[in-house]
């Protein structure tokens, strides 16, 4: 009786039908004092294990089912939806796509924090999200499919909406939203019509966002010879200009004389206002800046003169071809004959103290190398 006690304790078997069969041990071993069992309490506690294992099995089922059905019933809201009217660059409804595998809690953990954290995020965050999801697709998007595809739930924060539909990136037609780009361009041949609009120059980066190859277009078109990319000097963009074929001619000779021959004034003032006696906008504004120079106290003083640096003493001469430059040098060491008038070259020598110039004068070297040769006649 005491082993039988002790085993229900260490098991702690709590299902019914375990339950029943102990108390039937128990009845049998008061009545008889004895039992013949064939299961060993081992078995007893797999037998529990297996039947809890199947109540947590049904729940599974059951909680996948309510998951199903709320899926189900989200698909057919959508597809309800687009059938009103779908435009052509609409994007895909998402029951168009197979069915997604079943969602486990243990590997959904992490996306639901991804979505959390965004909708907790700034308006101004969550609308650069959208915009960069409209970019990048280039197609309309209703406030679902924004929710599917970036997380953003434009339908349950009122400022995220409102933000999203008044941004002048987005055009919202009442139900989806696109990207609004500068200009409606679709392919190279609007390009280029576009670019001719404008003689005096487009910025490339209003171009950048009509389409996506828009970047590869304008590389063709300059490689084609079609428009020119310049830098604009103040804000260092490029600047697209239309290279029109009727602009190269060919000009006689005698007319480039003529343009080559006026002469411009020396004040780029006076140049400026020559241009506009003749309609033409000049690029820069000379007076204005020298207004604004004096403004702020900047003078723009003429650059100092650099000083000619004279012969001394202490000038070091080094293999010298002009004789010119020594008449006034009285250099100890130096040894060159003004005397003679084929002489070209002229060597200085520098010598560390006054006693080794007298030695390098006493010398046979000096003797038969500069003085015989070198002597005034």
């Amino acid at each position: 009786m005491r082993v039988i006690i002790v085993s229900l304790y260490m098991y702690n078997i709590s299902s019914e039908h375990l339950r029943g069969k102990i108390l039937e041990i128990y009845s049998e071993i008061h009545s008889t004092g004895r039992f013949q069992s064939t299961r060993t309490p081992n078995q007893f506690q797999m037998a529990s294990l297996q039947e809890s294992l199947s109540k947590f099995k049904k729940q599974q089922e059951k909680c996948q089912s309510t998951l199903s059905n709320i899926a189900a019933k989200a698909g057919s809201s959508r597809a309800a939806t687009n059938q009103k009217g779908t435009p052509v660059n609409a994007a895909p409804a998402a029951n168009a796509k197979s069915p997604a595998p079943a969602v486990k809690f243990s590997n959904d953990t992490e996306r639901l924090q991804h979505i959390n954290s965004i909708r907790k995020a700034p308006v101004g965050a969550q609308i650069k999200r959208v915009i960069n999801l409209l970019l990048e697709t280039r197609l309309a998007f209703t406030p679902e499919q924004i929710n599917e595809a970036c997380y953003v739930d434009t339908n349950a924060n009122k400022a995220v909406f409102d933000s999203l539909r008044n941004n002048p990136k987005v055009y919202y037609d009442g139900e989806r939203f696109s990207y609004k780009s500068k200009h409606a361009l679709k392919d190279k041949n609007q390009l280029l019509i576009l670019i001719r609009k404008f003689p005096e120059g487009i910025a490339v980066i209003d171009l950048k966002d009509a389409y996506p190859t828009v970047t590869e277009d304008l590389q063709a078109l300059k490689a084609a010879g079609q428009v020119w990319l310049l830098s604009n000097f103040d804000s260092q963009e490029d600047i697209a200009y239309p290279n029109d074929p009727r602009v190269p001619i060919k000009v006689d000779d005698y007319l480039k004389l003529l343009f080559r021959g006026i002469e411009l004034p020396r004040d780029m003032i006076d140049i400026e206002k020559d241009l506009q006696k003749n309609g033409m906008k000049p690029a820069t504004n000379t007076a204005k800046r020298r207004a604004m120079a004096q403004v702020h106290g900047i003078i723009s003083n003429p650059k100092p003169k650099k000083k000619k640096h004279e012969i001394s003493k202490r000038t070091k001469l080094t293999n010298a071809h002009l004789p010119e430059l020594f008449q006034n040098l009285n250099v100890p060491g130096l040894n060159f004959n003004l005397c003679d008038k084929e002489y070209t070259h002229g060597v200085v020598i520098r010598f560390r103290s006054p006693e080794a110039f007298e030695i390098f004068m006493g010398s046979s070297e000096y003797k038969d190398e500069f003085s015989e040769k070198h002597s005034c006649s």
